[in-house]
C-alpha cells in the first residue's frame, strides 16, 4: 500500500464521468490501489460514460506503474468508455498513455489530450460553459 495519497478517484452520476487525479512521485503500489477503486467504481457507470485523467500535479510516475495502468484502460474498455481526456500540461510526463491507448482502447473511444483541466473540463461536460 502507498504510505502517503498519490491519486484521488471522484465519480460523478450525470454525465458519467470518473475523474483520476494524480499527485507528486506515484509508485505501482499506488496505482495498483487506484485500479482497485477504479474497478469498484465502474459498475456505477453507463455505456459511454467518460474518463478525465489530470497528471496537472504529476512529478513522476515509475515505470512499474504501466501493468495498473493497462489494467484501469482494459477495464474501462470492458465498462464500455467512449471518452478518455487526459489533462498533461507537460509533455516530458506522458510515460506512453498515447501508445497504451493505441493498444488498450482501440477504436471507438474517443482519446483527447489537453494541457489545462479548463480545455478538459469544456470537452468532458460541454455544456457547462
Amino acid at each position: 500500500m502507498p504510505t502517503k495519497r498519490e491519486f484521488e478517484i471522484q465519480s460523478d452520476a450525470l454525465p458519467d464521468l470518473v475523474q483520476i487525479r494524480y499527485f507528486g512521485h506515484v509508485t505501482a503500489a499506488g496505482v495498483k490501489s487506484c485500479c482497485a477503486e477504479v474497478e469498484r467504481l465502474l459498475p456505477g457507470t453507463r455505456t459511454g460514460f467518460a474518463v478525465l485523467t489530470d497528471l496537472s500535479a504529476l512529478d513522476s510516475m515509475d515505470l512499474d506503474c504501466v501493468p495498473h495502468l493497462t489494467k484501469i484502460m482494459d477495464l474501462c474498455r470492458a465498462r464500455g468508455v467512449g471518452t478518455v481526456v487526459r489533462v498533461i500540461p507537460d509533455r516530458d510526463k506522458d510515460i506512453g498513455f498515447k501508445i497504451l491507448s493505441i493498444i488498450h482502447y482501440r477504436r471507438g473511444v474517443r482519446i483527447v489530450t489537453c494541457e489545462t483541466l479548463a480545455e478538459a473540463a469544456k470537452i468532458v461536460k460541454p455544456s457547462a460553459k
